[in-house]
């Protein structure tokens, strides 16, 4: 594979091998036809020895192009740089190129005029004037500020009614916690007191005597 680095000058030894090989076919004069309206001979082929020079020029161009592509591309390998990155930087480019362009500057000009000449306009002004006296008019007027005040109002005990729930839910439950520790506290002292002994030792006296009263019959 050729190396990017032997690139294609115009100062080679080896231009225009391609456009050689186009430009060095034999013309017959006669197949020429006539030399065309207003032209000598002489003329004629000072033209066709320049327009070969030209397409000589082009083609060394085209190989110069095409060793400067690879180049590129070897470079962008090495350096890790994508397809997409390329396209990215050639987008952003270009529309750097387009904002900085005549036309780009000239249209974004003629905008500014125009927006410049509608807003100060007479219609523009007539016409932002009356929305704005639409806008007084229908703030000032009866059915907005009964509109305003409904919707204040709901807010208002929508807030009261939410604050009231959260407090019930609230107060509940501390009255929940407050049992439930009342209760695991009042249950020893019951058991440690004179009456509930007193009901245990009843209960244990009428156990004994339904035994009793139980083996004497057997």
């Amino acid at each position: 594979m050729e190396s990017a680095s032997q690139d294609i000058n115009l100062n080679s030894p080896n231009k225009g091998l391609l456009a050689d090989a186009m430009t060095d076919v034999p013309v017959d004069n006669a197949a020429r036809g006539a030399a065309p309206e207003g032209l000598t001979l002489a003329e004629e082929e000072e033209l066709r020895a320049e327009l070969a020079k030209v397409e000589e020029e082009i083609g060394t161009l085209r190989q110069v192009l095409a060793a400067k592509e690879r180049h590129c591309g070897e470079l962008k390998r090495k350096l890790g740089l994508t397809p997409l990155d390329g396209l990215k930087q050639n987008l952003s480019k270009s529309w750097h190129d387009v904002q900085v362009s005549n036309a780009y500057v000239k249209t974004s000009e003629k905008l500014g005029e125009w927006n410049d000449k509608v807003t100060q306009s007479d219609l523009y002004l007539s016409a932002s004037s009356t929305l704005e006296d639409w806008n007084e008019k229908l703030t000032q007027s009866e059915a907005y500020k009964k509109t305003q005040e409904t919707l204040s109002q709901a807010g208002q005990k929508t807030s009261a009614a939410l604050s009231n729930v959260g407090s019930v839910i609230s107060r509940k439950l501390g009255d929940m916690s407050g049992y439930s520790i009342r209760h695991s506290i009042s249950m020893p002292a019951m058991r440690n007191s004179a009456t509930f002994k007193s009901f245990e030792d009843r209960v244990g006296t009428i156990k004994t005597s339904i035994r009793a009263n139980g083996l004497s019959d057997m």
